[in-house]
């Protein structure tokens, strides 16, 4: 049965999406068979996964109004070897039309139960927002891995999710607890980014990942073309980063079960 694990942050660019995709891209690499949830009415991990937002028929609008069965709505990315739920501007509707739904919060988890044994991992690639479809991958999720960038404000907002994960875990979702936190975009010239990754590592231990994502052009590169950065330039330092950060994951996981 998988794994859920939702990534996010409600601070916008630091890498949510980039990770969503090439940790998919990184966990099928490995023979995992992975599904990536788009949950942003931006549609970035949809695009990056090479699927036109614009022409999707159903996404995860219709997977969250229960309008569609999630195996109705699962397609696969056949060149990056995992399967996804896309999204695009539909979903802005979803906050609204869960309003006055009862049980709004359990909708996501609800509809997964469904696939959730035809697969080893599910990703979450949350809005940066802690709205409703967040509340919802949280509460559907059973870790949460934080990206985020080494930088005074990034601290700031971090505390507010930690609360928010709190808060869940309290009252909707037991089980839920922190996978891990990444540090992105990195920059070990930067003496700022030195300075908060020790305050993580020190105050977090280890939560934080030992991989770090560096700042790498490939990898911004590689949305443009619809491809994760496996595939697009395997040998760069943020492919590598990605693969990396999969294995940590995995055998955490092993040692975990041991």
């Amino acid at each position: 049965m998988a794994r859920i694990i939702a990534i996010t942050n409600q601070k916008g660019g630091v890498g949510k999406t980039t990770t969503s995709v090439n940790l998919a891209a990184s966990f099928a690499a490995t023979k995992r068979r992975v599904l990536l949830i788009d949950l942003d009415p931006q549609g970035n991990a949809t695009m990056g996964s090479g699927t036109d937002k614009k022409q999707l028929r159903s996404s995860s609008f219709e997977l969250l109004l229960q309008e569609s069965p999630p195996e109705k709505i699962v397609r696969k990315v056949e060149a990056a070897g995992y399967w996804l739920i896309g999204a695009n501007s539909d979903l802005t509707g979803a906050e609204v039309a869960l309003l006055e739904e009862i049980g709004r919060e359990v909708r996501l988890r609800g509809a997964l139960e469904a696939v959730r044994d035809r697969f080893d991992y599910i990703l979450i690639d949350c809005p940066p927002a802690l709205n409703i479809l967040t509340v919802n991958a949280l509460v559907a999720a059973d870790t949460v891995i934080i990206p985020m960038q080494c930088e005074y404000y990034a601290l700031e907002g971090l505390s507010a999710l930690v609360d928010t994960i709190k808060k869940i875990k309290k009252l909707l979702n037991p089980g839920l607890r922190i996978e891990g936190l990444l540090r992105t975009m990195y920059d070990p010239r930067n003496n700022l980014a030195l300075q908060v990754s020790q305050q993580l590592t020190r105050h977090f231990g280890d939560q934080v990942y030992n991989t770090v994502i560096p700042r790498n052009v490939r990898l911004a590169e590689a949305p443009s073309h619809g491809l994760p950065a496996l595939l697009y330039d395997k040998q760069s330092r943020g492919a590598m980063a990605y693969l990396s950060l999969a294995g940590e994951i995995l055998r955490a996981e092993g040692r975990t079960a041991a």
